[in-house]
């Protein structure tokens, strides 16, 4: 038995323009199999094995989206740990760490990262078979891709003898080499790629934390002896887990521990980097094209090809991505796809919204989709799941007029309650609380017309709210 930690909180800036600040690519199902998304395909893959419920780890901005993707697969976790601020996977280990241990429990823990794309899940389950061998005497495993390309994209891990149970002694951690050394890696046979995969048992990782970076791990215990719970999430205080090292566990305990030991995997593995992996993985048509949505390639070879909104059509092209979504599109040389960050780079320093998110927003209750914008006004298509709510609030800067397309709405505004049905409206003066519910057994949809001299999400008094968020959330 073991637990496996999942930690889900990176933000996949490279495959911009899917991929955005408020939902990354681990939420996301990007190589168009229709499994799941990639965080849901990781919940999965290892439902042959004995397990128990998983810890997932990810930050305060997307604890709704692991929730709801949870209900999605009908899986229930362990815990829902949330981070305040990014410090890297070794502060996030010892959390997983500190939570498996204040529940009374000692058990193994198998460390994987929420957006890597497992081809083989066999073979995958067989090398955690192999890894818990290791982890139950003590030692520190971790898992290493057998290369396929002399790769200047990864880490490699060089490798030493055998141990005779089907791992190997982990000799050096080798950061991401020049073409020439990779070359040499690969002809050595004696390197394998770092896949950011781990296994051992919870207080064997805290013993060499202890020993390693007694600062951080106190910072830790300190954030996690002072967390506040709400319904299944763990909220970690900020101020001692800032104080952490931002340091992967590779770094602060994997090179220095004398126990430890990697495990070969050779299962189609990939981390989903970039556009071009996505484009490697996928399914390819007779001209080697990746295509996904309402696509027309003509003479076109070698190519990804998304669309997400509307007709894409291409003529003439080759080694080309190409990305549509409803307020971007990308094109790129899959050789240049590393520059992606670039891009979003530069609309973060312009603040620009396509940066943050699109323009359809999940939220606890549901979602919106922003349909229209302009001087004074916007125009939003609202979506509030059955049973769900929005804050009681009020707006200082804007009205709304709220349109019901579909299901019933219960509509407190004021001192006013009602119920509405298709086809009927309410107006929602500037200043006055109010708040929206869905009482039916179907979803609700609405058009909302908000008008005023201010539009941002951030004119929001809240007043009561189920799911306990922030002033500044909406």
């Amino acid at each position: 038995m073991f637990t496996p930690v999942i930690l889900a909180g990176g933000s996949g800036s490279q495959l911009w323009p899917l991929s955005r600040q408020n939902y990354p690519k681990q939420f996301l199902a990007l190589d168009g199999k229709s499994l799941g998304t990639m965080f849901q395909r990781t919940l999965s893959r290892l439902d042959s094995l004995e397990l128990s419920a998983p810890l997932v780890v990810s930050n305060e901005e997307y604890r709704f989206i692991v929730a709801e993707q949870l209900r999605q697969e009908r899986r229930n976790s362990r815990r829902i740990i949330l981070e305040p601020m990014a410090r890297n996977t070794a502060p996030t280990i010892a959390l997983a760490a500190l939570e498996a241990q204040r529940d009374g429990d000692d058990t193994l823990l198998l460390v994987l990262a929420a957006d890597h794309f497992i081809e083989d899940q066999a073979a995958l389950c067989r090398a955690v078979e192999v890894a818990a061998l290791h982890a139950s005497e003590g030692k520190l495993v971790t898992f290493g891709i057998k290369p396929v390309r002399a790769e200047t994209g990864f880490g490699y891990i060089r490798c030493g003898e055998s141990t005779g149970k089907g791992g190997q002694q982990l000799l050096a951690f080798r950061e991401k080499p020049s073409q020439e050394v990779a070359e040499e890696y690969l002809a050595s046979g004696q390197y394998l790629w770092n896949s950011g995969m781990f296994m051992f048992r919870a207080s064997r990782v805290l013993a060499e934390l202890k020993r390693l970076r007694p600062e951080m791990l106190d910072n830790c215990h300190h954030a996690m002896l002072h967390a506040q719970e709400d319904h299944y999430f763990l909220h970690v205080q900020a101020e001692p887990f800032a104080s952490c090292e931002a340091e992967s566990v590779d770094y602060a305990v994997m090179e220095h521990t004398v126990d430890a030991v990697v495990v070969p995997l050779d299962a189609g593995w990939s981390d989903l980097g970039s556009w071009a992996s996505i484009w490697e993985v996928g399914q390819h048509d007779a001209a080697d094209n990746c295509i996904e949505g309402d696509v027309l390639a003509f003479a076109t070879s070698n190519s990804l090809i998304q669309s997400n909104h509307r007709l894409v059509a291409t003529i003439g092209v080759e080694d080309l991505v190409v990305i549509e979504t409803k307020d971007a599109v990308l094109v790129a040389r899959k050789s240049d796809c590393q520059q992606v960050g670039e891009v979003v780079r530069q609309l973060q320093t312009d603040r620009r919204s396509e940066y943050v998110s699109h323009s359809l927003v999940n939220r606890p209750w549901g979602h919106y989709d922003t349909i229209d914008r302009g001087e004074r006004y916007q125009v939003k298509r609202i979506t509030v799941q059955p049973g769900e709510s929005l804050s009681l609030q009020l707006h200082y800067h804007r009205a709304e007029h709220w349109v019901v397309v579909t299901g019933t709405a219960k509509v407190v505004c004021g001192d006013t309650e009602m119920f509405l049905t298709e086809n009927q409206s309410t107006y929602i003066p500037l200043g006055v609380k109010h708040s929206l519910s869905n009482p039916g057994k179907v979803p609700l949809e609405l058009i909302e017309v908000q008008s005023g001299p201010y539009l941002g999400e951030d004119d929001i008094v809240r007043f009561e709210d189920r799911y306990l968020r922030d002033i500044l959330e909406s």
